[in-house]
């Protein structure tokens, strides 16, 4: 069997440095920290009160008042982000097999605040049980695919990805992969999440998993700094349409970049900590580039996991250094979540969306927040540190990891026909 070519043709983004693709590209090219005190709720008690936070969004302009009350935020987040993919992607419903259209939506936590409020009532109260009809639903981490889904009348594949930070990167990864078995046409593929709230903060607090640089949230995020001390915990969404390339081409869509190669590991290593060596890092980079049939030499960019804790950026880089080998100076390395943090379920649509931009554009978004080498870090490696850096880029990778030891990398190439 044949397999199809897979392409990009739409997306959207709902990010802490911006609402839309445009601004959240700029954003990042110009090395902009979305990091601030949290506003969401009252976090003067916690040990960390900042985040990156969605700036300026009002649900209103997008829903009317009922439907509000029926989304969870990172459901209205994650619709939001999927209408600027299927318009970026010019999807003339009335002309397109809507069976041949799938949704494919991720999400780490799901609900959370929904969850947090309606217990935080039914605690309050004298024991009898009020609970609102919509708790369901809008907790569930599936329901903005089935919102998605029913929202534009796509009746193909339709399914939620939960595999922790890396989630919206195995969406992305089914996608591609139904696409090239010919099981769909396009796939409205990505991920949501909103866990800026007192059980999201103070759950990661309890890990000391997030930093708790309080006098300087802009700088917190400090991947592969000496210094740095946890991620910064973000918030939005972000939306890719997956498309056969035949098919794209049919409709006359225009092409971002073509999806080449993916890869999947399980660390089977510990609960919330990486590999120490990134070993399944490593294999999740190496399957993914010979699923492309690639070598080595060809990859000009990473955008890497780099979250900002002590053990994941070493173990990460690790893995980098053992697969590269000699070529891996050569790779402009960076990590947008010292600008944006970490969206946790949502990080692997927003980094795929970056790397597929740097490829398209020929520019890699930096790696900002960098002010001491750690000792632990090959210096001979490119970071991109604090500027952003023109140079071609044909191939780059997009890695995401998440607690359970669930690695993602995802290949993504310059398109000729």
């Amino acid at each position: 069997m044949k397999l199809k070519r897979v392409v990009v043709t739409g997306l959207g983004a709902l990010t802490p440095l911006g609402n839309n693709v445009p601004d959240y590209w700029n954003g990042l090219l110009n090395g902009v920290s979305g990091a601030d005190r949290i506003t969401r709720f009252d976090a003067s008690k916690f040990k960390t009160q900042f985040a990156c936070e969605v700036k300026n969004f009002d649900p209103l302009q997008f829903f009317d008042r009922k439907e509000v009350r029926k989304y969870d935020l990172y459901a209205q987040f994650g619709m939001v982000s999927a209408d600027e993919a299927v318009t970026d992607a010019g999807l003339d419903l009335d002309k397109l097999d809507l069976e041949k259209i799938g949704v494919i939506w991720a999400s780490g936590i799901g609900g959370i605040l929904t969850f947090q409020e309606e217990v935080t009532d039914f605690a309050r109260g004298d024991g009898t049980p009020r609970f609102n009809p919509f708790f369901i639903p809008k907790m569930i981490a599936d329901i903005t695919a089935g919102h998605i889904s029913i929202k534009y009348g796509f009746r193909g594949p339709n399914f939620a990805t939960v595999s922790a930070c890396a989630s919206s990167a195995n969406a992305i990864v089914d996608a591609f992969n139904y696409i090239q078995l010919g099981k769909a046409e396009i796939f409205i593929a990505g991920g949501s999440e909103s866990a800026v709230n007192a059980p999201g903060v103070g759950g990661f607090n309890a890990m000391h998993a997030i930093s708790t640089r309080n006098d300087d949230p802009k700088t917190a995020s400090r991947p592969f700094d000496k210094d740095r001390d946890g991620f910064v915990i973000g918030e939005g969404a972000g939306a890719l349409v997956i498309e056969n390339m035949d098919h794209a081409l049919a409709r006359g869509a225009k092409i971002y970049a073509e999806i080449v190669g993916t890869g999947l590991t399980g660390d089977a290593y510990h609960m919330t900590g990486p590999h120490p060596d990134g070993d399944g890092a490593r294999r999740a980079m190496a399957t993914a580039i010979k699923e492309a049939g690639l070598q080595l030499s060809d990859i000009d960019h990473i955008n890497t996991h780099g979250t900002s804790t002590p053990l994941g950026d070493v173990a990460e880089l690790k893995a980098i250094t053992a697969l590269f080998g000699e070529h891996a100076p050569e790779i402009n390395i960076n990590s947008t979540k010292s600008m944006t943090g970490h969206l946790l379920g949502a990080t692997g649509a927003i980094e795929a969306i970056a790397a597929i931009l740097a490829t398209k554009n020929d520019i890699v978004p930096p790696t900002i927040n960098h002010f001491t080498d750690d000792p632990e870090i090959d210096s001979s490696l490119n970071f991109t540190f604090n500027k952003a850096v023109k140079r071609t880029v044909n191939v780059a990778l997009s890695n995401t990891f998440g607690f359970g030891g669930h690695n993602a990398t995802i290949v993504v190439k310059k398109f000729v026909v």
